[in-house]
């Protein structure tokens, strides 16, 4: 589907990119759907409802199977059905109603063919990983701003923190206006970087699910701050102090500028598994 038979890629793509090639040759196929205005809409939802799914589950079954109690970061808790609607129905309808509309006029001025060729693999790793550096820098600048100005909190963050103790479908639980600011983060940094299209997809997924991770109450063995070494990543725990107390743990993933601005609060070890 590229245009380029095997040895002309070989001639013309680099290793990292052979890699690649055909996982994007597979995307390309459905250019059409991915050119299209409703695939970031339908992309977004279906991602981030595919991710939380998994600890909706595990809540439903929580009170009958005591061994995942040890788990979770509040053991008597489980979102009920009156939580988890609301929570759902803000996240479509925003969707619905809000990011369509905005997807519409990115849509207008994109560009009218995928590349033939995908991004480096390495890369695609490094715009993930500064991808994220930004969101979790710019973010962390806008949380504090949130936090310690009360209009600003009572007006746009409030929302987010109406649940104390937070479960997957809360992460999307927020005001337009704070649904925005980590839109546009998100396409300022990809656009700032030139990020290939894969490379974007990428980066969405992943930040999806950190997001979804970090609000789960789910402290497991492979949860992601067990795997990144140094404490570097806050993780699940780390977050939950942020939403049961308030005045640490602005950043949304790494711990550094917590470190360094005097807000990191760890949280208490958990057993080892």
């Amino acid at each position: 589907m590229s245009g380029y038979n095997s040895s002309e890629l070989q001639v013309v793509c680099s290793p990292g990119q052979l890699f690649l090639q055909p996982l994007w040759d597979r995307l390309k196929t459905w250019e059409a759907v991915l050119q299209s205005p409703f695939f970031p809409v339908i992309f977004s939802i279906f991602t981030y409802v595919g991710f939380c799914l998994p600890f909706v589950v595990l809540d439903f079954l929580c009170p009958w199977l005591p061994a995942l109690r040890r788990y979770k970061i509040h053991p008597d808790f489980s979102p009920s059905p009156r939580q988890l609607l609301p929570c759902l129905g803000q996240t479509l309808y925003q969707h619905l109603v809000f990011v369509f509309p905005v997807s519409l006029l990115h849509w207008a001025r994109s560009p009218a063919h995928l590349p033939l060729e995908p991004p480096e693999l390495l890369q695609l790793v490094r715009h993930v990983v500064l991808c994220l550096l930004l969101f979790d820098t710019e973010f962390f600048a806008w949380h504090v701003l949130h936090h310690k100005v009360p209009w600003l909190y009572r007006t746009f963050h409030k929302v987010h923190h109406s649940n104390s103790s937070p479960f997957a479908l809360a992460t999307q639980y927020m005001s337009v206006w704070e649904l925005f600011s980590l839109g546009f983060f998100d396409i300022a940094n990809v656009t700032l970087l030139g990020c290939h299209p894969l490379t974007v997809l990428i980066f969405h997924v992943v930040n999806i699910w950190l997001s979804v991770e970090d609000h789960s109450g789910y402290d497991f063995p492979w949860s992601t701050h067990r795997l990144v070494p140094f404490g570097w990543y806050g993780g699940v725990a780390h977050h939950d102090l942020h939403h049961s107390q308030f005045n640490c743990n602005f950043a949304p993933y790494f711990t550094h500028w917590d470190k360094i601005l005097g807000t990191l609060r760890l949280a208490a070890p958990r057993g080892q598994w």
